[in-house]
């Protein structure tokens, strides 16, 4: 019982002192004062120091080389919290396919006239097999948020040789 007893009145000594040292540096709130508005100073740029740092992993942007997918199957929009999930499958041409993307017409991924429209690409590489249409078969999707959804009334899917389209 001892031992506790000399633990709570060290505890209570100790915080009883914290308020005479409330105003005193010693006090860890008081290391840094409030915040105030500082003139930001115009720094010179040199042209010939590079602005953008790369990391040695950082690998340089390379444009999408993707083709049209010979043909859309199913399109299927699926609502979500926040927005909606639009998922798409396709069957390529040849066996071999990958980095299959949903790719906006426009840029801003903005309706046109209330429609939305993406092109279903994928890197074909050359050489490789035809083969069974289950083994050409791919899928991509796209997440879009309530915002940017709104005004669309069609989303359009166009692949080379099929058009898909969902309506509200």
């Amino acid at each position: 019982m001892k031992p506790a007893l000399t633990v709570v009145l060290i505890a209570s000594l100790s915080l009883s002192a914290c308020g005479r040292v409330a105003d005193s540096r010693v006090n860890p709130f008081n290391w840094f004062g409030s915040s105030e508005e500082v003139e930001q100073e115009a720094a010179e740029i040199n042209p010939l120091i590079p602005q953008k740092r790369q990391s040695i992993l950082s690998a340089p942007e390379i444009e999408y080389a993707g083709t049209p997918v010979a043909q859309v199957r199913t399109l299927r929009v699926e609502k979500v919290a926040g927005g909606a999930v639009i998922r798409v499958s396709g069957v390529t041409a040849t066996q071999g396919s990958f980095d299959v993307r949903l790719v906006p017409e426009n840029e801003e991924h903005t309706p046109v006239k209330g429609v939305l429209t993406y092109n279903l690409l994928a890197i074909q590489p050359p050489g490789f097999r035809v083969g069974s249409e289950g083994s050409r078969e791919v899928s991509a999707g796209v997440f879009r948020t309530t915002q940017e959804l709104e005004g669309v009334r069609t989303i359009r899917v166009i692949s080379a040789t099929k058009t898909l389209q969902s309506r509200r």
